[in-house]
Formats: C-alpha cells, structure tokens, sequence
C-alpha cells in the first residue's frame, strides 16, 4: 500500500524513528500542526482511577479496574500508559471488570533490569494474566500492545473471549523487507533509530518520545496536566530504556528475526480466529489509516468496525468519547 510523504514520516516518527535533523523536525511539526490540530471536544486530563499494584516475576506491576465480571483488559503501548485509558474505561465498566495496566517498566510498574525485548513484555503480561487470575478476557489493545493482545491470544486462545485494536504495530504494515522499501524518509529514521549512540540521543536524552512524538501524534493540543502525567514515570533518565527498546524491536530487513515470525504468527491467527474483534479506526490516522481497514476486512472473519473521527495515533485522546461508546455497544452485544 503506498502512503504519502508526509504519512511514512508520521508512520516513522511514532516509532522512534526521528533522526536529528532539525529540517526534518521543523518541516513535520509545521505541517502537523497546520494540516491536522483541530478544535475538538475537551477531554478531561485528571484520572480517577485507583491505583493498584500485583507481584509479578519478583517485581510490582501497576494497574486499576474498575466494574465486576468478565475482565476486560486494556494494553497500551509506547510511550504511554494506563493512564491513556483514563477517559474510555468509566464508558465502559458496567460491561465487565476494567483492568489497565501499566506494561513492564512503563507507567507506574517496577523498571527491573531486563532488556524490554517484546518477549519480555510479552512474558510479564503472561504473568501478570495469572496473577490476577484472569479468565476470559475481553482485550482491547493500542500501538506495541495490540501486538501484545494478539499474540496473547494466538499462544492462549482458550482464554480470550474478544479482541478489540486501533492503531497497533500489526501486519500487513509490518513487518518491512527493507529498509529501503520504507521510502528514503523512512527508512533513514528507523536506521537513526537503531544506530547505537545515535538512538540513545535521540530517545533517552533529548526524550523525544513523550517531549515530541507524543504530543505531535494527536489531533488535539495535549494539555500540561496530561502531558506530564505521561512525563512523570520517566523524569529519572534511567527510566526510559523501554522507550528505547520498542522502536528497536520493529521487524526490518529480517531483524529482529523472531519479531518478523510473531508477525507472521499473528496475521495468521488473524485469519482463522472465530472469536468477535473490533477495529477502530480515525482518520488520518498512522499505523491504521482507513485504506488498510478493507485489509482487515477481508482478513479476519467475524470483524466489526468503528470509524471513530478525527485522530492520528493517539486517537484515546483524541476521541475518546467516540473510542467508549463503539466499545460499550459492542461489549453489550457480544455479552448478550
């Protein structure tokens, strides 16, 4: 599928792929600002969630829930948190038990020291599952965790009732056979974004992720009280090595080897799951503009979708009103 040049920067800069160039940086965020921030509804930046807190593998990992019933359980991804759920979990509890969790190392989970591969987040996600003994899950998934929400169901399918995603890291737009086949833009970010040193600069030190890409990556004007509840897990430098580690764990050219294969796993899943999924989608959107949405359509067999509005990657702060409501009908539908 062929994207813009303005689309394979979008699509390049979520995932840690800016380079240092000022040119760059300054010709994207004029055109965003311009072509994509938009007046929409205000949207509550206070969370009033109850923080709680699980042993997992030695180590505490952070969450809140609300409601009771089947679980439904909300996986964010880079570089955010529970706390992205904030406003679409209250829409949503009178359908089941809530449950947003903080991935390892992100949010307000213990940062231990591990490499933050995706097999590892993938490993204490699986834990954390048992811990709280959750049965019959009902995922609903954005960015690295609806990778982490699909292949969740493809090892333990008897598990998962549902799945609902948006804008996540998923085939067919990964993974990429080269770095050339990304566009000159594209590929020479994700290059920079993999380049020891330079990586590191770019994410760990001038903490682009949540100080750029972030706030870039919606329709709406982040507010302050919003963007430093996203800052606040990671004031301390050493925290941000998660931050790192996802962009790096993007399949390109071959590498990482077994993250191409978890995308083979997971478009084949894709293709022969019965279960009930939902893909919601805005437009522009990133990862999941509507021209893939025939893709998803045509993949996998019981998929209902919801056109939410306006919003690029995170569109949970974009329209999340929109997000609640597609979620709670169609939660009320497939409990019925």
């Amino acid at each position: 599928m062929e994207y813009t040049h303005l689309k394979k920067i979008i699509t390049a800069v979520i995932f840690g792929s800016l380079t240092l160039s000022v040119s760059i940086v300054n010709a994207q965020n004029s055109t965003l600002n311009t072509a994509y921030k938009l007046l929409l509804k205000e949207v509550a930046e206070t969370a009033f969630t109850k923080d709680k807190f699980v042993n997992v593998k030695g180590v505490k990992m952070h969450y809140s829930e609300a409601g009771q019933g089947d679980p439904i359980l909300f996986l964010h991804g880079n570089p955010t948190s529970s706390y992205l759920w904030r406003n679409i979990t209250p829409m949503v509890e009178k359908q089941g038990r809530t449950i947003a969790v903080d991935l390892i190392g992100m949010g307000y989970s213990d940062k231990p020291d591990i490499d933050y591969s995706f097999a590892d987040h993938a490993s204490y996600l699986e834990a954390f599952v048992k811990a709280l003994k959750l049965k019959n899950i009902t995922i609903v998934a954005h960015d690295w965790g609806a990778a982490l929400g699909w292949h969740y169901a493809t090892i333990r399918p008897d598990n998962v009732k549902a799945i609902a995603f948006m804008e996540g890291v998923l085939p067919p737009l990964f993974p990429y056979a080269s770095f050339e086949a990304m566009g000159k833009e594209m590929g020479n970010m994700f290059r920079a974004m993999k380049t020891p040193k330079q990586g590191e600069k770019m994410i760990i030190d001038q903490h682009m992720f949540v100080e750029g890409i972030l706030p870039q990556m919606m329709s709406r004007n982040l507010g302050e009280t919003a963007h430093n509840a996203y800052r606040k897990p990671y004031v301390d430098i050493s925290s941000r090595k998660p931050l790192l580690a996802w962009p790096r764990e993007v399949p390109i050219a071959g590498e990482p080897a077994q993250n191409v294969e978890l995308m083979e796993e997971i478009h084949a899943y894709m293709a022969k799951t019965e279960k009930p999924v939902l893909l919601i989608y805005a437009d522009p959107g990133v990862v999941t503009p509507p021209e893939l949405v025939p893709h998803y359509e045509n993949t996998i067999k019981h998929l209902e979708t919801a056109y939410v509005g306006q919003g690029l990657h995170f569109i949970q702060e974009d329209q999340p009103h929109a997000i609640g409501r597609s979620l709670s009908d169609w939660l009320r539908r497939i409990n019925e």
